[in-house]
């Protein structure tokens, strides 16, 4: 599983940390996300999957 993110469409709501935090980090400086682990495990599938679920802006994706 690689994790991917398209920085043109995150305006950084943070979902994503919410739902996966070992894996997106809110970055203060950008405004957008930070992907701390662009290859996680598929143990965090779930939790990944709700991270690009609820996206606002439809940002994230996984890739197999």
């Amino acid at each position: 599983m690689r994790v991917s993110a398209d920085y043109d469409l995150c305006q950084g709501h943070a979902m994503c940390e919410v739902e996966a935090p070992e894996v997106f980090a809110y970055d203060k400086d950008t405004n957008q996300v930070r992907i701390l682990d662009s290859h996680p495990d598929e143990s965090r599938r779930p939790e990944v999957a709700a991270a690009v679920k609820y996206c606002p802006t439809m940002a994230l994706a996984i890739e197999d």
